[in-house]
Protein backbone atom coordinates (compact mmCIF):
# COMPACT_ATOMS: atom_id res chain seq x y z
CA UNK A 1 0.00 0.00 0.00
CA UNK A 2 2.85 2.48 0.62
CA UNK A 3 4.10 2.12 -2.69
CA UNK A 4 0.80 3.21 -4.45
CA UNK A 5 0.59 5.91 -1.75
CA UNK A 6 3.70 7.56 -3.01
CA UNK A 7 2.98 6.77 -6.90
CA UNK A 8 -0.56 8.42 -6.77
CA UNK A 9 0.57 11.22 -4.59
CA UNK A 10 3.77 12.34 -5.16
CA UNK A 11 4.55 10.44 -9.09
CA UNK A 12 1.92 11.39 -10.87
CA UNK A 13 0.04 14.42 -12.10
CA UNK A 14 -2.54 14.85 -10.05
CA UNK A 15 -1.44 14.03 -6.93
CA UNK A 16 -2.11 17.65 -5.42
CA UNK A 17 -5.95 17.39 -6.28
CA UNK A 18 -5.74 13.90 -4.58
CA UNK A 19 -4.21 15.01 -1.83
CA UNK A 20 -6.81 17.51 -1.42
CA UNK A 21 -9.95 15.22 -1.81
CA UNK A 22 -8.63 12.55 0.74
CA UNK A 23 -7.93 15.66 3.52
CA UNK A 24 -11.32 16.70 3.09
CA UNK A 25 -12.47 12.75 3.48
CA UNK A 26 -10.92 12.24 6.42
CA UNK A 27 -12.45 15.22 8.35
CA UNK A 28 -15.43 13.96 6.87
CA UNK A 29 -17.29 11.77 4.57
CA UNK A 30 -18.47 14.04 1.06
CA UNK A 31 -20.41 12.60 -2.00
CA UNK A 32 -19.12 14.30 -5.19
CA UNK A 33 -20.97 17.44 -5.68
CA UNK A 34 -20.09 18.71 -1.73
CA UNK A 35 -16.02 18.13 -2.90
CA UNK A 36 -16.40 20.03 -6.00
CA UNK A 37 -18.03 22.59 -4.36
CA UNK A 38 -15.83 22.97 -1.47
CA UNK A 39 -12.44 22.92 -3.64
CA UNK A 40 -14.05 24.95 -6.11
CA UNK A 41 -12.92 22.35 -8.74
CA UNK A 42 -14.48 21.02 -11.62
CA UNK A 43 -17.18 18.03 -11.06
CA UNK A 44 -15.64 15.81 -13.80
CA UNK A 45 -12.10 16.26 -12.53
CA UNK A 46 -13.07 15.69 -8.90
CA UNK A 47 -15.35 12.09 -10.45
CA UNK A 48 -12.02 11.10 -12.09
CA UNK A 49 -10.09 11.58 -9.40
CA UNK A 50 -12.12 9.79 -6.64
CA UNK A 51 -12.66 7.00 -10.01
CA UNK A 52 -8.27 6.33 -9.34
CA UNK A 53 -8.55 6.43 -5.39
CA UNK A 54 -11.62 4.06 -5.28
CA UNK A 55 -9.26 1.77 -8.07
CA UNK A 56 -6.30 1.99 -6.16
CA UNK A 57 -8.06 1.04 -2.16
CA UNK A 58 -7.73 4.67 -1.34
CA UNK A 59 -11.73 5.43 -0.52
CA UNK A 60 -14.58 3.56 -0.26
CA UNK A 61 -17.98 4.25 -1.52
CA UNK A 62 -21.12 3.56 0.32
CA UNK A 63 -24.88 4.63 -1.32
CA UNK A 64 -25.54 4.51 -4.99
CA UNK A 65 -25.91 7.31 -7.81
CA UNK A 66 -26.25 11.14 -6.08
CA UNK A 67 -25.93 9.52 -2.81
CA UNK A 68 -22.55 7.90 -3.01
CA UNK A 69 -20.89 9.28 -0.22
CA UNK A 70 -17.24 8.46 0.22
CA UNK A 71 -14.59 7.39 3.03
CA UNK A 72 -11.13 6.06 3.47
CA UNK A 73 -10.57 2.86 3.29
CA UNK A 74 -9.23 1.33 6.38
CA UNK A 75 -5.94 0.27 4.41
CA UNK A 76 -5.39 3.97 4.25
CA UNK A 77 -6.51 4.82 7.70
CA UNK A 78 -3.52 2.64 8.72
CA UNK A 79 -1.06 3.95 6.21
CA UNK A 80 -2.35 7.94 6.56
CA UNK A 81 1.04 8.71 8.08
CA UNK A 82 2.62 7.92 4.81
CA UNK A 83 0.32 10.36 2.68
CA UNK A 84 1.89 12.67 5.49
CA UNK A 85 4.79 12.21 4.83
CA UNK A 86 4.36 13.20 1.34
CA UNK A 87 2.85 16.64 2.37
CA UNK A 88 5.76 17.31 4.46
CA UNK A 89 8.06 16.64 1.68
CA UNK A 90 5.81 18.71 -1.00
CA UNK A 91 5.65 21.62 1.11
CA UNK A 92 9.65 21.52 2.18
CA UNK A 93 10.50 21.64 -1.81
Amino acid sequence: MKKIIWWLFAGTRGGETRIKIVEKIKERPYNSNQLAEILKMDYKTIRHHINVLLENRIITATGDRYGTVYFLSDEMEENYSVLEDIIQKIKGS
